[in-house]
């Protein structure tokens, strides 16, 4: 495509299964593996829910992975998440540990510097492959992103009107909730239920005020992230009361209690209106809906290393 056309277009065998998936790879000229420079950061950028490898926006990590001189990748790990194979399965996971073990083959890679980013399906993918793969990343930026797919099923169906996410889910997990063999697959398939796994990992958690409103996926799904990793990294009294989550999925606005998280950070494109820390964890409420702010996004993960 040509939004596209500074990177190039790799297949990668997978090692799970032997399918091939298409990527787009850049590797700036320092890192070239003929040339002399130092070993560069490494971003994994992934796609959205409802999108591949080809998605438009994909190009914003690109852009900025350009202006700083990282290596960039952008994996397909099975695309759209509505059949079985995709939506945080082995497939989907080896697929993006696939991508970076072909992006270390292929440039100089700063081991110490692989850095993973998404935001809605993407966030959700970035938080599988956080508890998934905790000893691959120096940091993990995951923005609106779904933390658990029967609660997602639910407020998708129930919304007015419906989104039709709850069906890719069904497509994904083999129907609705409500059976052992359906349950036990949203629950191996949800983040919330293993991030214990991620403890000493560095996350950063954004998700924007207005989600669940003027967007698809609630707030609570990025706040109770928070809470398991909060908890696993030691820092239990750090956890966002589930009151206060309440308040601001039904109010849209930060609890009177909590307004001393209103933090200032310059060049940020939305205000911050809640922002706590637990250990190498941090969450972050802007005033916005379902979006990320990539340059944000950026700004953190350069300055975390392993």
């Amino acid at each position: 495509m040509k939004v596209w056309s500074d990177a190039k277009k790799v297949e990668i065998p997978g090692t799970k299964d032997g399918a091939v998936q298409n990527a787009w790879f850049w590797v700036p000229p320092a890192a070239d593996l003929k040339a002399q420079g130092a070993a560069a950061p490494l971003l994994v950028g992934l796609h959205t829910w409802s999108a591949d490898y080809d998605q438009d926006s994909g190009v914003g990590y690109l852009k900025e992975c350009q202006k700083g001189g990282w290596v960039f990748i952008h994996p397909d790990f099975r695309g759209p998440n509505r059949r079985p194979e995709a939506c945080g399965s082995d497939l989907a996971v080896q697929d993006v540990l696939d991508a970076v073990a072909y992006a270390q083959r292929h440039a100089r890679v700063d081991e110490k510097r692989i850095y993973l980013v998404g935001a809605s399906g993407g966030g959700y993918m970035a938080m599988v492959m956080a508890h998934r793969a905790p000893e691959v990343w120096a940091g993990v930026s995951a923005w609106v992103g779904i933390s658990d797919l029967a609660a997602w099923h639910r407020e998708c169906k129930e919304a007015k009107p419906p989104r039709g996410y709850y069906r890719d889910v069904e497509k994904s997990c083999g129907g609705p909730p409500g059976t052992s063999a359906t349950d036990k697959e949203y629950q191996q398939r949800s983040p919330l239920f293993h991030l214990a796994a991620a403890n000493g990992v560095r996350i950063d958690l954004n998700a924007g005020i207005h989600d669940g409103h003027t967007g698809s996926v609630p707030i609570s799904h990025t706040l109770r992230a928070f809470n398991v990793l909060a908890a696993a990294n030691g820092c239990g009294d750090k956890k966002v009361a589930e009151s206060d989550i309440e308040f601001m999925i039904k109010e849209q606005k930060i609890p009177a209690s909590l307004a001393a998280g209103q933090e200032d950070e310059p060049g940020r494109k939305h205000k911050i209106l809640f922002r706590r820390s637990a250990g190498p964890v941090r969450v972050t409420i802007f005033e916005g809906g379902h979006e990320i702010n990539v340059r944000c996004a950026m700004d953190w993960l350069e300055k975390q290393t392993r």
